[in-house]
């Protein structure tokens, strides 16, 4: 089965196809050393629907971020192929690109730095409609407290600077300019990680909102997977510049295929402080992009590996249906990773599905 298909966008029309797509850094390593390569996306493919959110999570460093930026091309991947309503959008030259930013566009992790400090916020949103001729004068300034009003802000703060606001306001002023020229594609890079935890719900609501409201299809991308729950239609799993995991958000929440999304989930602090979870915590550091190991990425921090994971990349394959991991042990349906490294305990070594 197709890993880009599954029961909720069997109907729907791809928006966005991402094909093998690569983004390799070369970087010296000192005086009479050869450089090094880090590979911070590699080899990564799938689909995104028109309508649908599709989380992307994992640890700091992982290559969530760099993917990002390549699919709206505002850094070069290194190989692969990005359709966007079936165009390779990395064919496009500068005049083509600058009208593919009116139907792609950004929302920055940091709403402090993303936000020109000389600028009023009518400006900052103003702006885009200036770069693309589409309003300028009065029409301007009333599209842009349109905007203000659509995020939450009052739209009187139009003459106001980016330091009267607060960090979850500045957010909004940065949601605002992205969804400006009425973009059919956003990527929200972390957009939460920035602010407050009583914060971070209300930017969330408010991008569920506007999805709804405006039709949105969205990349969001964050670092946990608790963060993810409630806004992602499907939800990808990134470790070491691969997709280990991608399904449906109750899929990867009810029942994780991969031990890397198992162990994450286990350290997601629950509602009830009396509730009971056997936390698995990883053991040793994340492996450096620039010599990861061979085989699977996670095995050298995996409970289950065995030698078949130093010898053998697992593919992205279907281990359930509407379910894709890329391991060589998938966990069953229904069980937990402390049960999976009991059963390894017991039989010495896993049976591969």
């Amino acid at each position: 089965m197709d890993p880009q298909k599954n029961s909720l966008t069997d109907q729907a029309e791809p928006l966005l196809k991402i094909e093998h797509l690569k983004k390799h850094f070369t970087v010296k390593a000192g005086i009479g050393r050869p450089k090094k390569v880090i590979k911070a996306v590699d080899d990564v493919s799938f689909t995104i629907y028109k309508g649908e959110t599709l989380g992307l999570v994992g640890e700091s460093g992982c290559g969530k971020s760099t993917l990002g930026r390549n699919l709206l091309r505002l850094q070069e991947p290194t190989d692969g192929k990005i359709f966007f309503k079936d165009k390779n959008i990395l064919t496009y030259k500068s005049h083509e690109l600058r009208k593919l930013r009116k139907e792609m566009q950004i929302i920055y992790q940091d709403p402090f730095s993303s936000l020109n400090p000389r600028f009023t916020v009518g400006e900052i949103i103003g702006e885009m409609y200036g770069i693309h001729g589409i309003a300028k004068g009065a029409e301007k300034e009333r599209k842009v407290k349109e905007m203000l009003e659509l995020v939450g802000l009052d739209p009187s703060r139009y003459n106001s600077y980016p330091h009267e606001f607060s960090g979850g306001q500045r957010q909004r002023v940065g949601i605002a300019r992205a969804l400006a020229l009425n973009p059919e594609f956003v990527v929200a890079d972390e957009p939460v990680s920035a602010l407050d935890v009583s914060v971070q719900s209300q930017i969330i609501n408010l991008l569920m909102n506007l999805k709804k409201e405006l039709g949105l299809t969205m990349l969001f991308i964050a670092h946990g997977l608790n963060v993810v729950r409630h806004i992602s239609d499907r939800v990808g799993v990134m470790y070491l510049g691969k997709i280990v995991e991608l399904s449906e958000t109750d899929n990867i929440f009810d029942s994780p295929a991969h031990p890397y999304t198992a162990a994450l989930l286990s350290t997601v602090p629950e509602a009830d402080p009396r509730a009971k979870k056997d936390r698995i915590v990883l053991k040793g550091e994340v492996p450096s992009p620039a010599n990861p190991p061979s085989g699977c990425h996670f095995r050298t921090r995996c409970p289950l590996a065995t030698e078949k994971c130093a010898l053998e990349t697992p593919p992205l394959s279907e281990v359930r249906e509407n379910h894709f991991a890329a391991c060589h042990y998938p966990l069953q349906k229904g069980q937990t990773l402390k049960q999976a490294m009991e059963a390894k305990a017991q039989n010495r070594e896993p049976i591969p599905q």
